[in-house]
């Protein structure tokens, strides 16, 4: 029992006669930051980029000392506390969008990346440009011991600056300088005549000029692309392409986008960022039937007039009017040749039409359309138009004369007068 009593007592003065917990002081030391942009640095113009920044701490704790007395500090005076970090643009042609931002704590061999969002001008000159990085931070000076358990600690602020180099890289910048339209009607083939500079400082070698449809725009392109050779800045060229307009298309402006491909100095192919332009449009080719309503008599036929009015915005080319006949009606020349029709214009064809005997009085409608073609020489066939026919009974003379019997009555008693007439006068001659 004494010999357990014992080795618990060795146990406890083991404990109580233990090392002491030592503080640590540190003698010198502060934050050494440096800071550089992560990865590419060269960008193009006209187009947003991230810029990455990189702030790395390479501050040492020199000299520390270990004391049992000694109260060990919660902060390291390598440690770069609080810290801000803020980029500019200097005299770079290009705007950081991105707020001053807060990163904390940056301990003695730490790095942290920063992004920065930036607008590069899309007339910014090619070169090299520095730009300025802010840091502010707090550091602990030194910490002072009062007591055997209390720090007053000593912070101080500083602010360096860093110039980060970027480059801006030459790219053909796009300029539509003249849209000109060319037969450009809803429902129609036409052309676009645009003339083009490159604002831009690089010489883009091979260039390809094309033009894109913008989304569901009625405006598409049917002969895109066009191969300029060389375009050097400043420059200018003149591009012809051929396009289509579909027929939901209103007399109004529509886009359509303009890029160019073309190999760089460095030998890579590079396409441009769209440009859009309006395109202005014209009203489609609008066809009507501008005459009275035809009047005709069953068991009859003649030659009657239709009278058709261009109404729409295009010139139409070798017109010919064509008339659909049913029962009653027939026709043995149903086609008339109208010529060409420009915006406003009338003209009348003839159409030799027949009514049967058996026609019901009534109002007919009879289907007729246009085949024309457009400034282009495509041919188009219009929407069908109805041209109206009153088929009606005759009344009076028109009655009678319709009546084979009586109208035989009748020339008999002509005839029959007349020769009473004759055998009159010749007897009161012979008298």
């Amino acid at each position: 029992m004494k010999t357990h009593y014992i080795l618990i007592i060795a146990i406890l003065l083991a404990f109580l006669t233990g090392p002491v917990m030592a503080g640590t002081k540190y003698m010198s030391g502060s934050p050494d930051l440096a800071a550089t942009i992560s990865g590419i640095n060269e960008f193009s113009q006209g187009k947003d980029a991230t810029i990455v920044v990189v702030v790395q701490n390479k501050g040492l704790n020199d000299v520390k000392f270990i004391q049992s007395t000694l109260a060990s500090p919660t902060d390291q005076p390598n440690t770069a506390k609080l810290t801000t970090v803020r980029l500019g643009s200097g005299p770079a042609p290009l705007v950081i969008k991105s707020d001053p931002q807060m990163v904390g704590d940056i301990a003695g061999g730490a790095s942290i990346p920063v992004p920065f969002v930036a607008r590069i001008s899309s007339d910014a000159a090619p070169g090299e440009y520095l730009l300025p990085l802010e840091l502010n931070y707090t550091y602990l000076d030194n910490a002072e011991q009062v007591g055997g358990d209390s720090m007053i600690y000593h912070y101080r602020q500083k602010t360096e600056t860093f110039q980060l180099p970027v480059k801006i890289k030459p790219l053909v910048n796009l300029e539509v300088l003249h849209v000109e339209p060319e037969h450009l009607n809803a429902g129609n083939d036409g052309y676009l005549n645009l003339s083009i500079r490159n604002k831009g400082f690089e010489n883009g070698k091979n260039a390809v000029i094309k033009i894109i449809r913008d989304g569901s725009s009625p405006v598409v392109p049917v002969d895109s692309s066009v191969y300029i050779g060389d375009f050097p800045p400043n420059s200018t060229v003149n591009t012809h392409y051929k396009v289509t307009v579909t027929k939901d298309a209103g007399a109004k402006t529509y886009p359509v986008n303009i890029i160019v491909v073309y190999e760089n100095r460095d030998g890579d192919t590079i396409t441009s960022d769209p440009v859009t332009v309006g395109v202005p449009v014209g009203g489609k080719v609008d066809l009507t039937i501008v005459s009275e309503p035809i009047t005709v008599y069953p068991g009859t036929s003649g030659v009657f007039n239709v009278e058709y009015a261009n109404t729409g915005a295009a010139t139409i080319y070798s017109a010919q009017a064509r008339m659909s006949t049913l029962d009653p009606f027939s026709s043995t020349d149903d086609v008339a040749f109208l010529g060409d029709l420009e915006p406003g214009e009338h003209a009348t064809a003839q159409f030799q039409l027949s009514v049967a005997k058996t026609a019901t009085m009534k109002e007919y409608g009879l289907d007729s359309e246009i085949r024309y073609r457009d400034a282009l020489d495509n041919t188009h066939i219009s929407d069908t138009m109805k041209i109206k026919i009153n088929v009606i009974n005759r009344s009076g003379i028109g009655l009678v004369l319709s009546n084979p019997i009586l109208v035989t009555i009748i020339i008999a008693g002509v005839i029959g007068a007349l020769y009473y007439l004759f055998i009159y006068r010749k007897r009161n001659v012979s008298q």
